[in-house]
């Protein structure tokens, strides 16, 4: 019974430490939503809109009157002699100690001030918006980073697999060359430069692999996950073959440039973001012109005062009124101030129609890389089936005596290729495919 005890504690111990050694699995969505939390950028943004959220809250409450308190205690020692006809009578030094307390209450409230209040308000919810905006377009920019490096780990993942493919077929070749050199039937020669061919294979291989768990280390940085962690990375939603129904639908569905371009306009965070700036800029003109207007304000306060603190009370002032000013000449300052807001107007157009633009030629390119990638796949997809039967011949061949080790090859790093150009061209294709669906803005996360 002791022993089957221990056994039982040393198998649980064995699964758990297995269980821990085992590498976490993430899917596609679950890499983007973790990345919305933890990635920094988006962090940022978001902190960055709290920010905002408080310059808000205090530009209204320009509109609420300005409340203060006051108080103070004091204490006076006079020492001296008494006098009697401006005359000092000797030995007659006295002190003379008196305290005072006060205290008080005072508020204000702005009238009017050129609008300056106004303008500051609409800047700061201008900013805000902005802000917001900006966490949105945030959002967006980091899902597609992490759309297009999970698809770049699942295309290295596929090429390790076709570097692997070819070694043990090429390393099954040089097993029948050498054994085929042992019985005399091929040349020594063949089987060295079998030999080095499986070396060039190997090396391949090596490298591959290196370029997939570098990208592994690239999608967990850009996710936000500890880099010594172990992750797979793994969807069965994902494919890398593609249909030809959905990439029909896809010609259909992005054929219009026009009408994108206009949808990219209206969805765009980016875009909106700097039409909201604009309006901050006309609030920054206004707010410099307060400058020029008198200000109003009313204000009111109690003030109470005692040598006693319980008598404190007994002694109360109160006022009130209202205050005007304006300022006549304050040396072509406000001027300034203008020309500065509407320089950051002009600037502000600028920026607006030249983001339009970049949002033209964003969309436009990603639609001739989406219809290059279409392309390059059903090209790739012929050129497989071509290098496939050209190796099948030249291996027929030279296992027949009528073809050389060099034809048989050549077949094979062409197939190769064609191997890895169609698993480059299915992923180029989805990533394309999702690069449209980012400059068009229209995926919220």
């Amino acid at each position: 019974m002791r022993l089957s005890a221990v056994a039982l504690c040393v198998m649980l111990l064995v699964a758990g430490l297995t269980a821990f050694a085992q590498p976490q699995t993430m899917t596609l969505e679950q890499a983007k939503n973790t990345a919305l939390e933890r990635n920094l950028s988006v962090i940022q943004a978001q902190n960055i809109n709290d920010a905002a959220g408080s310059g808000r809250l205090a530009a209204y409450g320009r509109y609420l009157p300005w409340l203060g308190g006051s108080g103070s205690w004091s204490r006076r020692q006079v020492e001296g002699p008494t006098y009697i006809q401006g005359v000092a009578i000797p030995g007659s030094n006295t002190k003379a100690t008196t305290g005072s307390f006060s205290a008080g209450l005072s508020t204000s409230l702005t009238l009017f001030d050129g609008f300056s209040r106004e303008s500051n308000l609409d800047r700061a919810n201008s900013t805000f918006s902005q802000d917001n905006l900006s966490v949105i377009r945030t959002r967006q920019s980091i899902v597609f980073q992490v759309e297009s490096a999970y698809l770049n780990v699942l295309r290295l993942e596929q090429l390790v697999k076709v570097s692997e493919e070819n070694l043990k077929r090429d390393r099954r070749q040089l097993e029948r060359i050498t054994e085929s050199n042992r019985v005399g039937a091929l040349s020594l020669a063949d089987v060295y430069r079998q030999q080095s061919q499986v070396a060039v294979d190997e090396l391949a291989q090596i490298n591959a692999q290196n370029d997939f768990d570098k990208g592994k280390a690239d999608l967990v940085a850009l996710i936000g996950l500890d880099i010594a962690g172990e992750f797979a990375f793994a969807d069965p939603t994902v494919t890398g073959s593609i249909d030809s129904v959905d990439m029909a639908t896809t010609r259909v569905k992005y054929k219009n440039l026009v009408d994108l371009t206009r949808r990219a306009l209206v969805a765009r965070a980016d875009f909106q973001s700097f039409k909201v700036g604009l309006d901050a800029a006309e609030s920054g003109v206004t707010s410099a012109r307060a400058g020029y207007f008198p200000s109003l304000s009313a204000n009111a306060g109690v003030t109470v005062n005692n040598e006693n603190f319980g008598n404190l009370f007994d002694f109360k002032s109160f006022y009130w009124g209202v205050q005007l000013s304006w300022t006549l000449f304050d040396g072509f300052g406000t001027n300034a101030a203008i020309q500065s807001a509407v320089a950051i107007k002009r600037n502000a157009e600028i920026t607006l129609a030249q983001t339009e633009r970049s949002i033209g030629v964003e969309v436009k390119k990603g639609l001739l890389d989406l219809d290059a990638a279409m392309k390059q796949y059903e090209v790739s997809q012929k050129g497989l089936i071509s290098a496939s039967e050209d190796r099948k011949i030249a291996e027929e061949r030279y296992n027949l005596g009528a073809g050389t080790l060099l034809d048989l090859m050549t077949a094979n790093a062409g197939l190769v290729n064609a191997e890895a150009n169609l698993v480059n061209a299915s992923y180029n294709y989805i990533i394309a495919k999702r690069n449209v669906e980012y400059v068009l803005g229209e995926r919220a996360y």
